[in-house]
């Protein structure tokens, strides 16, 4: 497992009862989570005295309570990129900070090329991965099926000052959009995707990730160009495991382009008791 360890602006206070104490910045939030299935006393002070907790519904989604004062959104800082945050329905922030370990790795591999790259970010939410890439110098192209998420993005980049940046940042639907860059000719030097478990599409689409994924990673390997660098594919589903998402990338890539792959957990170390808090797996092929 590769642990985000390296965050000042947030931090996983404590995880009990199917629930995280959270420090985004200032603000203290707690947050369900399914994962956090045991039950340690919840010993943190700060259990107490939160700003705000969300709290699910028996029929179904859930609502914010508030017990301090919130601000409409705050900012908090990553290394040298700065995010917006706010608490939006379904328990959401706006930011997966356990992110953070891939966009180290992006931006790694992006400086050691030492050449221009261009990198295509799928299902690109917020746009954590395409700060990252953007500021180790990467020309960015950012898709996004949700308007708001996609404005969202843009004032992440104007908060990390990369209004001048190469970033395109595209509302559109991301299969259809793969492919009109095929019949265009477009190709890409690195692709990050990360598709959500369940979702319909403009037209009423159905989304599943396990039958949909492999025919999608077809499609965008037409996207990559004659010398590329990384393809990474993100999953928050139980039902894609490292090693199902290892293999996919091999048999997509390997044959093709030769490079290796590595698939695992990636996670949040957990103050109060020194545990980590497993948050999904990446799969990820390099040259």
């Amino acid at each position: 497992m590769r642990i985000a360890d390296q965050w000042q602006d947030y931090e996983l206070l404590d995880a009990s009862s199917g629930e995280r104490l959270e420090r985004w910045g200032k603000v203290i939030l707690i947050r369900p989570d399914p994962q956090v299935v045991w039950r340690t006393p919840k010993n943190h002070l700060l259990w107490e005295s939160a700003h705000a907790r969300y709290k699910r519904s028996d029929t179904g989604g859930g609502q914010w309570e508030y017990y301090k004062k919130v601000p409409d959104m705050w900012k908090i800082k990553y290394r040298d990129l700065s995010f917006c945050l706010k608490p939006m329905g379904f328990k959401h922030t706006g930011l997966f900070p356990e992110q953070a370990v891939n966009w180290d790795l992006f931006a790694k591999l992006i400086k050691a090329a030492d050449r221009p790259v261009k990198v295509l970010n799928l299902f690109a939410y917020t746009g954590g991965a395409t700060m990252a890439c953007a500021g180790a110098g990467a020309a960015l192209t950012h898709v996004d099926a949700a308007k708001g998420m996609v404005l969202w993005a843009k004032e992440n980049g104007k908060a990390s000052g990369f209004e001048e940046r190469p970033i395109r940042y595209l509302t559109d639907d991301c299969i259809k959009f793969a492919q009109r860059e095929i019949r265009r000719g477009s190709t890409y030097d690195a692709i990050i995707m990360d598709p959500p478990s369940y979702g319909r599409g403009p037209g009423g689409e159905v989304w599943k990730l396990e039958d949909n994924l492999y025919d999608f990673l077809e499609l965008c390997m037409e996207l990559l160009s004659p010398d590329p660098l990384f393809v990474a594919v993100n999953s928050y589903t139980s039902g894609l495991s490292p090693t199902v998402m290892e293999t996919l990338l091999k048999y997509m890539l390997l044959p093709r382009f030769g490079g290796q792959v590595q698939a695992d957990e990636i996670g949040l170390p957990i103050t109060q008791s020194g545990f980590v808090l497993p948050c999904g797996n990446t799969a990820l092929w390099t040259k």
